[in-house]
């Protein structure tokens, strides 16, 4: 039989509940911090292509430099592994992947977020479009041919 009964046993139940809740609380707001970052900075830009685009680009490599400066770049390669499939499928997951490791390289190497914040614009900036079989440099950020571009972003 257990020492604590009672009351005593109900006050520490509610106490582990409370943690738990505080928990899950902190764990809920890092993505929203993260997301409503990316999303204000993303909707602020005057990059064209939200989607499959520079704007696209943008935002994933921005993301992940978020999440590498403010955590780590493994939660990044864990996100592009679940999200993007860890570039398989077809080019637009590729270039999603390829800018995230970009974005979290950026992140991890960032010494204050301003610096963070304008090396990723940077790479955005002297990025360029995707196409197979060209030798693309590691850093560079990618995009698809403004064929496949979408103005929706969201």
């Amino acid at each position: 039989m257990s020492a604590v009964t009672g009351p005593a046993r109900e006050i520490r139940r509610r106490r582990w509940g409370r943690r738990c809740l505080l928990v899950l609380a902190v764990l809920a707001v890092y993505p929203v911090f993260v997301l409503g970052t990316v999303y204000v900075a993303t909707s602020r830009s005057d990059l064209p292509g939200g989607r499959h685009g520079p704007k696209d680009a943008y935002r994933h490599s921005l993301a992940s430099a978020i999440v590498a400066y403010t955590g780590s770049p493994r939660w990044v390669d864990w996100v592009t592994v679940v999200m993007e499939r860890d570039g398989r499928g077809d080019a637009a997951r590729a270039m999603d992947a390829r800018n995230n490791r970009i974005g979290a390289r950026i992140g991890a190497a960032a010494a204050s977020w301003d610096e963070m914040n304008a090396a990723v614009l940077r790479a955005v900036q002297a990025g360029g479009v995707a196409v197979e079989g060209e030798n693309i440099e590691e850093d560079g950020i990618t995009w698809l041919p403004s064929e496949r571009w979408q103005d929706r972003w969201y």
